[in-house]
């Protein structure tokens, strides 16, 4: 039986040994079954921005995956990543599975707001959700590129935060997740008292299409010091699934861009953003590959709706080609033209280890 202090060191032999021994193996701990895995997406990416890095090779995503299952009842996830340069703990939870209707979860975790963000980075066909341009910051309150990702990461309506999780499915048509979360994101003690809400319901409308609603509600310090919060509304619609035939999302978000400040008669300014993502996998078997996917991505975003020329649209094609599973490389080219008329790009191409 191994000890649990070990584990931090097994875990790093899991990623780091020879052939990646441990990789997707379960260990006895104690009480629990733990069960190693993980992530590492390399990248290259270019700039055509003034003050960007032209070219730029960098590790996007090392994470090491900790599953932990006590009982059926209590299971577990400790994920930190060292992605970027830096150690960061990305889902970090306790979950206690009461019923297929009902699970509570306490930690880490993503915030119930945007398909787009709830996806697994092993999953999406996009490189960069936000459509990162390195050098470019035009985009108001939020900076980058008007994308929709964009906005619900900077707004924190979206991505992790810490607090508590419920989430399950009521029969074979409906699904529901709820956060309620400090609002500061990852790692962070809370700012003030405020906490942040954040919902989502979900209704099957035939195979394999999905039709949700999201809500969140974001506490934030304002510049006087005191708490005030922001809101936002989403729709979002699915159909198919990743890595089998054609694959459809598109989504709609309208809120407060609480980080341009109360720089409106009416109060805070008002963004709207939507996207749309299509995909078509191909099996190709041979020479060692599963698939190839062709994808485009179109997204808009106006960060003020009561300011003219300052939206801007950004259009993504790109391809994956599959070694196996979710094992992959993918290429995307990034266009933005903002509302003033000027038009950058970035080229990315990753490559997706999955273990």
């Amino acid at each position: 039986m191994i000890r649990l202090r070990s584990i931090p060191l097994i875990a790093v032999l899991a990623t780091t040994g020879p052939g990646s021994i441990l990789a997707q193996e379960e260990i006895g701990a104690r009480y629990a079954q733990v069960e190693f895995g993980g992530r590492l997406h390399s990248q290259l990416a270019t700039s055509s921005a003034d003050g960007g890095k032209s070219t730029d090779f960098f590790t996007r995503r090392a994470r090491l995956t900790i599953d932990v299952r006590v009982s059926p009842l209590l299971d577990g996830r400790v994920q930190p990543d060292f992605g970027d340069g830096k150690l960061e703990l990305k889902d970090a939870y306790f979950r206690l599975n009461f019923d297929r209707g009902f699970r509570l979860s306490a930690g880490q975790f993503k915030r119930a707001f945007d398909i787009f963000e709830l996806d697994s980075s092993t999953d999406v066909v996009v490189v960069e959700r936000t459509g990162r341009i390195d050098g470019l910051s035009e985009c108001g309150g939020v900076g980058g590129v008007c994308s929709l990702s964009r906005f619900t990461e900077k707004l924190a309506y979206s991505d992790r935060d810490i607090g508590v999780k419920i989430d399950g499915s009521l029969g074979e048509r409906l699904r529901y997740l709820a956060t309620l979360t400090n609002g500061t994101g990852t790692g962070g003690a809370d700012e003030n008292s405020g906490k942040s809400l954040a919902a989502r319901l979900s209704v099957r409308l035939a195979d394999d299409m999905w039709l949700s609603g999201n809500v969140a509600r974001h506490d934030f310090v304002a510049a006087d010091g005191g708490t005030e919060a922001a809101t936002a509304l989403g729709g979002d619609l699915e159909i198919g699934r990743f890595r089998e035939g054609t694959h459809l999302q598109i989504g709609v978000v309208s809120g407060e861009n609480w980080r341009l400040g109360d720089s409106t008669p009416g109060g805070i300014p008002g963004f709207l953003t939507a996207q749309a993502i299509v995909t078509r996998y191909f099996v190709w078997q041979g020479n060692g590959w599963e698939g190839v996917e062709p994808m485009a991505r179109v997204s808009w975003g106006d960060p003020d709706r009561g300011a003219d020329e300052d939206a801007g649209l950004l259009l993504t094609p790109g391809v994956f080609l599959y070694v196996k599973g979710k094992n992959r490389i993918g290429a995307n080219l990034d266009v933005y033209r903002s509302g003033s008329g000027a038009t950058e790009f970035s080229f990315k191409l990753q490559t997706y280890l999955y273990y």
